[in-house]
């Protein structure tokens, strides 16, 4: 009797053992609440990544559409039809070739590259991208899957509106197109950041017609670096004893105004379609509380708040009569110009100009210009640096007013 009973407890050993083996061998996942792994995920963000993720298990494919911060990377332009192609050799293929070399030659051309040609394909493009409609077209021709793909699994195809349709619970996203809008000449820089409600709140453009980096200097060519730059003070707007109080006249020259006015026209359409294509998304989830739609290129930002989110809820967006943009109030602008500034780092700044945008009902309601009662943070803040100082420095010169139409 005690030799069995010896036996039958070894044997009720063995297999709590192996039971308890098994149990630290198994998904440590299964131990964490669901508040844990939902913050998990959140971090995780990347909305390829959590189609992935809710393949895993059943728990992961219900957890996924509880996320609120999601990061939407758009991989590709669903193109229009693409152009003919000429022949080798033949008159048509030589005028292809020579076009873009033709591009920026004069003020009326990149008028008319910036306007049409550079704005009205990108912001068709970026409604196929952000269309559902346009991504079902594009999805027709496809052979459909066996099974359906779990939650945001496969965006390579999808508008971000199809794939965020899944998710419930969204409160934060960030949208990043494959490129910019702005087909802009090789050496010129050109950023804005736009905030909107139902219409522009504010918008921030920074350009210069080039950059390049400060050469070096060696110790031998110290005297002669002094002496130019005692001469050329009156180019580098960090100097003290520059005269800040007027606008320098090589803004007015060989079509420097008329220039920076189409970079400021062409940043508003940019702008005011990626507000118009995001409609769709912010009516389908009301619980979003901040939206961001950048790019790789990172020339343009768009921002929208809890409370600019809600005013186009209620308020709904006055359409341009031209495009699928948002239409534009009149505005108030106030440029700021500085044929050379000096960054941190050697960059140099060439024909440095900086844009501060605000609708003209809210300037004059305030009475301070576009930068209002608010003062200029929004306007210095608006962008990372090295860009950051640039924007400082440009703020201290003195600025050319403009006033335009909407549009």
């Amino acid at each position: 009797m005690e030799a069995e009973r010896r036996q039958e407890g070894e044997e009720e050993g063995r297999q709590w053992g192996g039971a308890e083996a098994e149990a630290e061998d198994g998904d440590h996942f299964d131990r964490l609440h669901d508040a844990v792994l939902l913050d998990v995920l959140n971090r995780i963000g990347d909305v390829k990544a959590l189609g992935r993720c809710a393949l895993v298990s059943r728990r992961f494919h219900a957890l996924v559409p509880l996320v609120d911060s999601v990061f939407v990377r758009v991989d590709c332009v669903i193109p229009d039809d693409p152009p003919p192609t000429a022949a080798p050799g033949s008159p048509q293929q030589q005028h292809q070739q020579a076009a873009p070399a033709a591009r920026g030659r004069g003020a009326l051309a990149h008028f008319a590259r910036a306007l049409l040609g550079g704005i009205a394909r990108p912001i068709h493009a970026l409604g196929q991208i952000l269309s559902p409609a346009a991504a079902a077209v594009s999805r027709r021709a496809e052979p459909r899957p066996a099974t359906p793909p779990a939650p945001a699994a496969d965006v390579s195809h999808h508008s971000p509106s199809e794939v965020l349709r899944s998710f419930k619970e969204l409160r934060r996203l960030h949208i990043e197109l494959p490129t910019g809008e702005l087909g802009i000449d090789e050496g010129v820089l050109l950023k804005w950041k736009a905030d909107f409600g139902s219409t522009l709140g504010s918008c921030v453009i920074l350009g210069a017609s080039s950059v390049s980096s400060k050469p070096p200097t060696s110790p031998s060519a110290e005297p002669e670096v002094a002496a130019a730059d005692s001469t050329d003070a009156s180019l580098d707007p960090n100097r003290e004893t520059e005269d800040l109080g007027s606008v320098p006249e090589s803004l007015y020259t060989n079509g420097g105004l008329k220039l920076r006015v189409v970079w400021t026209i062409s940043s508003l359409i940019a702008a005011s379609a990626r507000h118009y294509l995001l409609q769709p998304i912010i009516s389908t989830h009301a619980m979003l509380e901040t939206l961001n739609l950048t790019d790789a290129d990172g020339q343009g930002v768009l921002t929208m708040d809890k409370r600019q989110l809600q005013e186009l809820r209620v308020r709904p967006v006055s359409a341009s009569a031209s495009s699928h943009r948002t239409l534009m109030p009149a505005l108030s602008m106030r440029l700021h110009y500085a044929p050379l500034i000096e960054l941190p780092g050697g960059t140099l700044l060439n024909g440095a100009t900086l844009v501060a945008i605000r609708p003209s009902e809210d300037a004059s309601r305030e009475g301070q210009g576009p930068a209002g009662s608010v003062g200029t943070c929004w306007i210095s803040e608006a962008f990372e640096e090295p860009y950051r100082t640039a924007a400082k420095v440009l703020l201290k010169r003195t600025p050319y007013c403009l006033e335009m139409n909407s549009f």
